[in-house]
């Protein structure tokens, strides 16, 4: 069965799972150096030319740092050169990163009522003021707005939802953007929109998950209607 498998696997995705898989069981770790490149092509049955293209692959992705004289070395990847990936894979996705924002938003708050010092609230309290301070300033507002629910994702000490978070950052940067100018043109909306920050923020703090979860979701919704609303807007 394997050697059918094999059969019928490109060379180039051979060598991509092997190393996914070293990689994700953690036999492969940072710092350590991969097999020479004569004993991989043998193991995996792959052309040098072949083996080198998933090893450029890897590099580009910063999986792997090539070091001529010494081989190919595990490293951790770069997070910044992940989330341009992230970003071009989801651009034309709307929906499905805004899921993956409540997603990981909804976690992260659930964290925060057992996790977050009291430096952690007041980072989001001081740009709860940024918010209510630039409503009506599409560039500052948007990038106060996306400052707060990051303090919210940091807040939870969770270093997996911190990533997840920064590799769709510049999608979320530009959809916080993108619903300013309609905010700031509406005064019950920028009302809502500054009430709605304070109030995440009280319900973190009263330490029940559930509860801070609801509050997240809740402020999705409104985020949802206001996206509607724009939507009829421009139609």
């Amino acid at each position: 069965m394997a050697d059918t498998a094999r059969k019928t696997t490109n060379g180039y995705q051979r060598v991509m799972d092997f190393l996914r898989e070293q990689l994700l069981s953690g036999a492969l770790k940072e710092g350590d150096v991969l097999l020479p490149e004569r004993d991989l092509c043998q193991m995996l049955e792959v052309s040098r030319p072949v083996l080198r293209e998933a090893l450029r692959a890897l590099s580009i992705l910063s999986v792997i740092e090539i070091r001529h004289g010494v081989g190919s070395i595990v490293r951790t990847p770069d997070i910044n050169v992940l989330g341009d990936f992230v970003s071009f894979a989801l651009a034309q996705q709307g929906d499905d990163v805004m899921e993956a924002r409540i997603a990981v938003e909804c976690q992260a708050a659930r964290l925060v009522v057992t996790r977050s010092t009291i430096s952690g609230f007041e980072k989001m309290r001081r740009y709860a003021d940024e918010i209510a301070d630039t409503i009506t300033d599409p560039v500052a507002g948007s990038q106060a707005d996306y400052n707060f629910h990051m303090a919210l994702v940091e807040a939870s000490a969770s270093p997996a939802l911190r990533t997840l978070y920064v590799a769709i950052a510049d999608l979320l940067k530009r959809s916080h953007f993108d619903r300013r100018e309609f905010v700031g043109a509406d005064e019950e909306t920028r009302k809502q929109v500054i009430d709605d920050h304070y109030r995440i923020l009280t319900i973190l703090t009263e330490g029940n998950a559930d509860a801070a979860e609801a509050a997240i979701r809740e402020h999705f919704e409104i985020g949802r209607a206001i996206r509607m609303r724009m939507s009829l807007q421009r139609g």
